[in-house]
């Protein structure tokens, strides 16, 4: 993907996020595997993350979520032309939990429909919305990035297990004011590291069966030294690659929403960016892993933080199961919509 065309200039118009109430402590996990909590937060840098209870599926996170995206935007349901939901823990395999999430919304017709990309799913879906609302056909986009990664982690498993939570988090793509919005993207993938991070079980190669359950195939399953050096790598490269798509430097980037992974990932790809770790907003203490909703519910938060000011330049930069990754860069604006 290239720059963007000036005349149809693809912004924020809103944003929103959602999270269970109930939180679990790095002090909990410590009673149900052997962990502790200076291991965690010395390694990951988180202290606790929101898990679902058994009556909340992906879609009512989703529902939370673009609600509060509307409210900030100042616009009804009934404005969206299409919604995107980029999860890889659907409601079930169909229909999409974006098709749920149009019905909770009381919408009809508009398309809908999901993508699987991962932690990288955020990023994703906004470069997929701004296509489509470049391509004249659409006017208002509602991207959700949204998992519940409870479902699929395993709590037997003391090196993944810490580390996911559930979220989501929504944004509004609309057109904004020239010189504003998008400016550049990038999306790629290598297949052929997938192994690395993956959930075996549950699709058509390995269909649930007794032996898949007994095997624990319908969990979480990560590589994780390779899926660091993956992460740090290609968080610097895009990164680096978009901003100058942008026509811009590194030293023009006022913020870096990055993938809430691990804050050892955010420190090393902060120093090879030469950005000051200050200019990355960090929540990863707070939510822990929660993917696809990962990016979307940091930037909800720091556009709620009043930090954020028109004009700012932001890099939105991602890496996920496949391997994906995603990066954009947005001069933001969040007035009145256009």
């Amino acid at each position: 993907m290239g720059v963007r065309e000036p005349n149809r200039p693809i912004g924020v118009l809103g944003t929103g996020s959602a999270a269970p109430e109930r939180i679990l402590t790095n002090a909990e996990l410590e009673s149900m595997v052997d962990t502790s909590d200076e291991w965690i937060v010395s390694r990951t840098g988180i202290r606790e993350r929101r898990i679902a209870d058994e009556e909340t599926a992906s879609s009512k996170l989703a529902y939370e979520a673009a609600l509060k995206a509307l409210d900030s935007a100042k616009m009804d349901a009934q404005d969206l032309d299409v919604i995107i939901c980029a999860t890889v823990t659907p409601d079930m395999a169909f229909p999409a939990t974006a098709c749920i999430l149009q019905d909770l919304l009381g919408l009809e017709r508009i398309p809908a429909f999901d993508l699987s990309a991962g932690c990288s799913g955020f990023g994703y879906a906004m470069a997929v919305a701004e296509s489509m609302l470049l391509s004249g056909q659409y006017k208002k986009a509602l991207v959700v990035g949204v998992d519940v990664l409870s479902r699929i982690t395993d709590y037997e498993d003391r090196s993944t297990c810490v580390l996911f939570g559930d979220g989501a988090g929504a944004a509004i793509l609309g057109e904004v004011p020239e010189g504003f919005g998008i400016l550049a993207s990038e999306l790629g993938a290598d297949g052929a590291s997938g192994s690395v991070l993956q959930m075996p079980g549950g699709g058509s190669l390995q269909p649930a069966s007794l032996r898949s359950v007994e095997e624990r195939q319908h969990y979480i399953k990560m590589q994780g030294s390779d899926v660091y050096k993956f992460a740090v790598r290609i968080m610097d490269e895009s990164a680096k690659r978009v901003v100058a798509k942008a026509g811009l430097a590194m030293d023009d980037v006022h913020w870096v929403v990055p993938h809430q992974a691990n804050i050892r990932i955010i420190t090393a790809a902060a120093a090879r960016l030469g950005i000051p770790e200050e200019r990355f907003f960090v929540n990863v203490d707070r939510y822990g892993n929660t993917s696809a909703a990962s990016i979307g519910l940091a930037l909800d938060e720091l556009a709620s933080s009043g930090d954020l000011k028109n004009g700012d330049y932001v890099v939105l930069v991602g890496f996920g199961a496949g391997l994906t990754w995603s990066a954009l860069v947005m001069k933001w604006w969040r007035g009145a919509t256009a």
